[in-house]
């Protein structure tokens, strides 16, 4: 018997070999970790539909970062829940609202940290949707200067990146002049660009007390079918002056990831939704998958597709294991 002169299995063969040539590898500083952060004192309250994560008053937020910090995820996202929701979304741009006072907080304690805010109303309205509505429609004009005041206000109180995720045309435009025109020039933007219309958003929805309570977000949020138009957002967000692109859902996304970082030469980041984070979780709980095992595999299908940088509700868990 001819044995073959090729032989792939050689670089298989022990754990050392195979992480010698693996051709991509996660590091805790990969990932981006989600943080909802609500008015009050001692608040660590359990989201029921997302197993370990939670609603967090400012100074748990802290401790969580800080755990976060030191087993190497530098950045965090903020998604603040005010105690008032009114029809248009005032405390989302309010100089001492819950998500402001959580970036002071924050960068005071740890200022190496890198804080990301999620610019967005949906979850400061009283109708969650993400914009100002008139006749059951979200008017997409006349809320690009709130989405602008909500980032100038963050960025004041010193975010470091502000994360337009509404999907209204020209917000990130609208941005960038409002924060150039109070010399923060050098605030980045990292535009949720590819944003889809999905179902993989529940859980968030129950975490950011964001549901709306007419319709959907059909309207300005992407069709999943569609691959071109993701392309053409991406586009006019970067001729807006965007920094980063994210792609949002990423696990049923892949191909959009993949596809995105071909075309841009700037960071590409995806957002493992809660939806992706939830499944995972209610089958390990179940006994039917190893969660860990799925958990890393999934962020690397994520990486491998090309995204540099990973929002994700398993960034501590991930972390201790790559630790």
């Amino acid at each position: 018997m001819a044995f073959p002169i090729h032989r792939p299995r050689r670089l298989r063969r022990t754990s050392a070999l195979r992480e010698m040539v693996r051709e991509t590898t996660l590091a805790p500083s990969n990932f981006i970790y989600p943080l909802f952060v609500v008015e009050g004192r001692d608040v660590r309250r359990p989201i029921a539909s997302m197993p370990g994560i939670f609603n967090l008053s400012l100074e748990h937020a802290l401790a969580e970062a800080r755990q976060a910090y030191a087993l190497g995820v530098k950045s965090v996202i903020l998604f603040g829940i005010p105690d008032h929701k009114d029809a248009r979304g005032s405390q989302a741009y309010a100089r001492e609202g819950i998500v402001q006072r959580a970036v002071r907080e924050l960068k005071n304690a740890l200022p190496e940290l890198i804080v990301i805010v999620d610019v967005c109303l949906c979850e400061y309205t009283d109708h969650g949707h993400c914009g100002v509505i008139e006749g059951g429609h979200v008017l997409n004009d006349d809320t690009l200067p709130l989405l602008a005041q909500m980032a100038v206000t963050c960025a004041q109180a010193g975010a470091d990146i502000i994360a337009p995720s509404d999907m209204m045309d020209g917000r990130v435009a609208a941005i960038r002049s409002a924060l150039d025109e109070v010399s923060l020039t050098d605030v980045p933007i990292m535009a949720y660009a590819a944003k889809y219309a999905s179902g993989f958003y529940g859980p968030f929805r129950e975490a950011a007390q964001s549901t709306p309570q007419f319709g959907d977000r059909r309207g300005y949020q992407m069709d999943p079918g569609n691959v071109r138009e993701a392309l053409r957002e991406v586009d006019l967000d970067l001729e807006e002056g965007a920094d980063m692109v994210m792609v949002k859902p990423a696990l049923s996304y892949l191909d959009i990831i993949r596809v995105v970082r071909d075309r841009v030469d700037v960071p590409v980041v995806a957002y493992n939704v809660s939806g992706e984070y939830s499944m995972v979780k209610a089958a390990a709980q179940n006994g039917w998958i190893d969660g860990d095992r799925l958990m890393l595999e999934i962020l690397t299908s994520i990486k491998r597709a090309g995204a540099e940088q990973i929002i994700t509700y398993h960034a501590l868990e991930a972390s201790k294991l790559l630790g």
